[in-house]
Parts: C-alpha cells; sequence; structure tokens
C-alpha cells in the first residue's frame, strides 16, 4: 500500500499526530482489464481544505476535472472508466492532491488478468545429480501485474511437497533444483501460478530422473583432415567424463557447416563411436564441426536420453584439389568404356553414400582407390606439362 502522509507539513499543531490526514477508498485495488473504478479522496475536516479545491493524478499524470465529483465539503471522487491492463507491474499510482499540488494520500491499482494455466512442463536432469524444469504461462502469459510462478514436486508414492527455490537461472519460467534428489523413484511435478485476481495450476508430470538425463557436451573434440584427400575429414572425441562411471550406452550426431555459411547439415548415424569420418565435402574449404551426445538406458532405464548441448565449434579445412589448382581436365566420355565408367560412378557412389553416414564399411576401399585416383591425376598433368615443353 502507498499512503503518503505529510502530517508534519500540513496538520496544524493543534491536531494530534496520529490523526489521518487523507485517505483513499478503495485502497490498492485489483481490478480486471476493462472495469470501472470510482475512488473517493477524503480529507479531515480539521484541515481546512475544501474537496473542490483537490485534484487528481494517474501515473504522475493529472486527471481531468469532468471526471471529478464533489461528494461534500471534504470528499472528492474520481471515476475511471475501461481501465487498460497497468503500465508496470508494480501497480499504477491514484493520487490524490491538495490545491498546492502536494499529496495528501495515494493508491496502487493493480489491473490486470488472472493468471492461466501453465503449460509444457518438462524437466532435464545433468548428469543425474540435478533438475531443471521449464514451463510456459499458457496463452498471451501477460497478466500485467505481478504474477508468481512456483514449481512444487514431491516424491509420488511418499514425503512431503517440496518448493523449488531458484529460479535466477537467466531463463524466464524455469527453475533449478541442484541437490538431494532421489534416483530409482518417480517425482510428481507441477506448477502453480498466482496473482491478486487468481490462481492456476498446471498438470501433474511424473518421471523418474534416470528417464530425463542429459550430459555435458562430448569433450576434445578434434578435426582433422585424412591424408590428402581433398574431400574428407576425420572428427573424434571423449565421451562425457561425468559419466564415465555409469552403465549407459551413448547415441552420438555430428554436425557440420561451411565457414560462410549458417546451415547446419547433421550426421545422424554416428551411432555409439567416437570417431567419424565426414566425406563429399568440398576440397579446399574451412569447416565448423560439433558434436553432441544422447545418453541412452542409465542404469537400464528405458526411456531414450535427453540430447546434451552442441560442443565447441571446431574448425577445419580440406586440402586443395590438385586437378583444380592444375586446371586439368576429366577425359572426355568418349575416351573410357561408357560401361564400365558407369558401374565404377554406381559402384563409389554407394561408397561415398556410406562413407558420409560414418559406416566403416568398405573405407578402406575407398581410401585406397581415391589415393590411385589423385596419383593417376597427377602422374597425367606431369606427362601433359612434359608434352608443353
Amino acid at each position: 500500500m502507498i499512503t503518503f502522509l505529510f502530517a508534519a507539513l500540513l496538520v496544524p499543531p493543534v491536531l494530534s499526530s496520529s490523526t489521518q490526514v487523507a485517505a483513499i477508498f478503495p485502497q490498492d485495488p485489483a481490478l480486471r482489464i476493462g472495469s470501472s473504478l470510482t475512488a473517493t479522496c477524503s480529507v479531515s475536516a480539521e484541515l481546512g481544505i475544501h474537496a473542490s479545491s483537490l485534484f487528481w493524478t494517474l501515473n504522475g499524470k493529472r486527471l481531468p476535472s469532468n471526471t471529478y465529483s464533489v461528494l461534500g465539503p471534504a470528499a472528492l471522487s474520481v471515476t475511471l472508466d475501461r481501465l487498460n491492463g497497468s503500465r508496470q507491474q508494480s501497480g499504477d499510482n491514484l493520487v490524490c492532491h491538495g490545491s498546492g499540488g502536494h499529496v495528501l494520500a495515494g493508491s496502487c491499482l493493480y489491473i490486470g488478468m488472472p493468471p492461466e494455466k501453465p503449460v509444457n512442463l518438462t524437466c532435464w536432469s545433468r548428469n543425474t545429480k540435478d533438475l531443471t524444469c521449464r514451463w510456459a504461462p499458457g496463452s498471451q502469459g501477460e497478466t500485467f501485474i505481478r504474477t508468481k510462478y512456483t514449481l512444487k514436486y514431491k516424491l509420488r508414492w511418499y514425503g512431503r511437497e517440496r518448493e523449488c527455490e531458484d529460479y535466477n537461472t537467466g531463463q524466464p519460467y524455469t527453475c533449478y533444483i541442484p541437490r538431494d534428489l532421489a534416483l530409482f523413484t518417480p517425482y510428481e511435478i507441477w506448477v502453480e501460478a498466482s496473482n491478486q485476481l487468481g490462481s492456476a495450476v498446471s498438470d501433474i508430470i511424473t518421471l523418474d530422473i534416470l528417464d530425463v538425463v542429459t550430459t555435458d557436451p562430448p569433450a576434445d573434440v578434434h578435426v582433422s583432415r585424412v591424408g590428402e584427400l581433398e574431400d574428407q575429414l576425420s572428427v573424434r572425441w571423449s565421451s562425457p567424463p561425468a559419466l564415465k562411471d555409469f552403465l549407459f550406452q551413448a547415441k552420438y550426431q555430428i554436425r557440420f557447416r561451411l565457414e560462410d555459411s549458417m546451415d547446419w547439415k547433421v550426421v545422424d548415424d554416428v551411432g555409439n563411436q567416437t570417431s567419424c569420418r565426414l566425406a563429399g565435402l568440398r576440397p579446399g574449404t574451412v569447416y565448423f564441426v560439433q558434436v553432441r551426445c544422447n545418453p541412452v538406458g542409465i542404469y537400464g532405464s528405458r526411456k531414450a536420453g535427453i540430447w546434451s548441448e552442441w560442443s565447441n565449434p571446431t574448425a577445419a579445412s580440406t586440402p586443395h584439389s590438385e586437378r583444380l589448382l592444375s586446371g586439368s581436365c576429366e577425359p572426355k566420355s568418349g575416351e573410357q568404356n561408357s560401361t564400365l565408367r558407369r558401374e565404377l560412378k554406381q559402384f563409389f557412389g554407394w561408397v561415398r553414400k556410406h562413407a558420409y553416414g560414418c559406416s566403416s564399411m568398405s573405407i578402406k576401399l575407398y581410401d585406397q582407390w581415391r589415393v590411385w585416383l589423385q596419383k593417376s591425376h597427377k602422374a597425367r598433368n606431369q606427362i601433359l606439362q612434359g608434352d608443353k615443353s
């Protein structure tokens, strides 16, 4: 409640220090958007101030006199129609002033909407050590007045109801539970929203910590060239260190992009290996590569894990193509047996497809073929240059 009393300045010495100079009714009301309000300022008759000399302000702006009504020598009312949402969550300031502009009394108006049911409640645990939950406020989420959200949780079959306390995560509608969590036992979790106009409760979700585990991003991501193969890069990484002692299997994903592009290409079928060969890349090009991890089957859980954040980008470049640098051209189609060329093209297209997805099938044969091809082109270029000289 905001009430401004300046008794020492406004009340004559003969008045008791406990005498109230003025009061506004209703005091600090909460109203729905679109409502109307009539507020009354009553002043002490001993002040000798007539109500017709008073005026009103709302958030520092003087209200027009045609909204006033003199109710008697010591009472002045103001009527506000079709109120809009509060300009500040702490409430709009409605103030009654004396003729000289001095403040006699004040009231806060809370104009807004009751909260709607919170939705999309999801939670995840980083390395089984903690729990973070996030939700959406429902509908547009704008109530125009301060609305409190409380995340509550309890063990499903026993235990007392508890409240999450750490909402300072840097993300709105998020709460962090750092410790004292039970494993192998499901929790019930929900969110309660409340303000001066009402309250709402989300649906209750039930989860086991082991079913919502995510890890730190894979560590020690290294990207390097594969010899002189101009269209390939090798990616290696380490398993998340915090889960080395846990019984689980990991799935990994890789994504990569060109240096001058923001479009990522994702490799889904990496499986649980900690290395991968990217093929079919552009020669002489810088690529950025990231890796993330999904822990599967923590302590025998049958639920799919939650993907970690992506690792920090690691950059590497593919070698320049000697064919491009020398300016040599591919032989014309009539210079080779067309049937053999078609079969080779189909075969190596199949190999490239599987190498791109990080399968180890025929990768050595493919590497041998690439090295042979480059050597043959180099030999052909040397012969051509010798003929020219």
